[in-house]
């Protein structure tokens, strides 16, 4: 694998961050990537040797065991993780960001010192759970109900389309415990939990290998000290996490972008027809341009909006922006990479077919494309 052309100028540590996720993906992911895919297979022995290299807790303070870094260092990893497989990449975000980062953000210390080590160990995985079958995009609609008991609460009801579920030891879960958008809570729920158990897994067009299934509660008892963050104060805590969330998964979508680029050079270089590799051919020029130009600049915007984060200025509609540019460019770029390779481009001896499959999930997934759109304008014109 290498990078081409352009210097972002990152920093020294987004850059030892990068060489040794590329290191350790080229090694150990990039070689399981089609066995993973095929099998829909997802290999937890990685998840500790990730831990042992820091990144399930690069945004986690020292203090707690992760490496005190920001929300660039953390895409830039994801990206190298997801450009050897984005099924991979998509479980390592759902768990680093969408439950260590919001456990990092929101947790008591107590609950910190008792669940972040061997989710930053990769002992455990993480999990979170906001969506259900008929609250999607409207999430706040969600009818998991946690009513109030001696010592706790008691979960009934379902969640839907929840990332890692079936092998997530730890979960960070929303649920109704009061009406409307101010009776939500978050608790962070043990596997072991009674009356916790998954239901249904899904089968999936892509992101095979990244564990998808459904949540059952069935009067799972959860203890006060599990409830994170304020009672009825769950929206405020899932809804702050999104931004950060959107940054983060928008690095799988340049990874997917990268493994485009990485099978089609040399491919359109080595390919003759006609007498000659058909990269000496201007139409085949325009594609590689096309697609290098879409990578570099959705990198641009997400980079430019991870920097943001980190320094607390980040804007909802610039990170809704960032995984806009940067899904619908991975959809485009991969559909071009298997144009490019034609027929061989169709067939499954080659991965690119995959990364299409891979990168359609995040103009879904994350919130819709459409979802983000309606954020980006609704904020810049200020309408209610």
């Amino acid at each position: 694998m290498s990078d081409y052309g352009l210097d972002f100028a990152l920093g020294e540590m987004a850059d030892t961050i990068r060489d040794t996720t590329r290191r350790f993906a080229e090694e150990r992911i990039a070689p399981l990537a089609a066995k993973i895919d095929e099998e829909d297979w997802f290999p937890t022995e990685l998840w500790p040797e990730m831990g042992a290299l820091g990144l399930h807790g690069i945004t986690v303070d020292e203090a707690d065991g992760g490496l005190g870094l920001g929300y660039l260092e953390h895409v830039v990893a994801q990206e190298e993780v997801a450009r050897a497989s984005a099924s991979i990449g998509l479980s390592y975000g759902a768990h680093s960001n969408l439950c260590v980062n919001q456990i990092r953000r929101w947790a008591s210390p107590e609950q910190k010192a008792k669940y972040l080590p061997k989710l930053i160990s990769g002992e455990h995985v993480g999990s979170l759970a906001m969506s259900e079958a008929s609250a999607g995009s409207d999430v706040v609609s969600m009818k998991l109900k946690a009513e109030k008991a001696d010592g706790g609460y008691v979960l009934n009801g379902t969640k839907f389309w929840i990332t890692n579920a079936a092998y997530a030891d730890t979960l960070v879960v929303y649920a109704k415990t009061g009406e409307g958008s101010r009776g939500i809570t978050t608790f962070i729920i043990e596997k072991d939990f009674e009356g916790f158990g998954i239901g249904q897994k899904l089968d999936k067009m892509g992101m095979r290998g990244s564990p998808t299934a459904e949540l059952v509660f069935n009067d799972c008892f959860v203890p006060d000290e599990n409830v994170m963050g304020p009672v009825n104060g769950g929206v405020g805590v899932l809804m702050s996490g999104l931004d950060y969330e959107r940054t983060v998964l928008a690095g799988i979508q340049l990874g997917i972008m990268q493994a485009c680029l990485d099978v089609v050079l040399p491919y359109v270089r080595e390919r003759k027809q006609f007498g000659k590799p058909i990269g000496a051919f201007q139409l085949i020029q325009a594609k590689v341009a096309d697609m290098y130009v879409a990578l570099n600049s959705a990198r641009a915007y997400v980079y430019t909006v991870a920097r943001n984060c980190d320094a607390g200025k980040t804007t909802r509609f610039d990170a809704a922006g960032a995984i806009l540019l940067a899904s619908e460019s991975a959809v485009k770029v991969s559909l071009e990479a298997i144009q490019a390779l034609g027929g061989a481009g169709y067939t499954k001896d080659w991965p690119v077919e995959r990364y299409m499959r891979d990168a359609k999930l995040l103009d879904i997934g994350a919130g819709t494309n459409e979802i983000r759109r309606m954020l980006i304008g609704r904020e810049l014109i200020g309408a209610a």
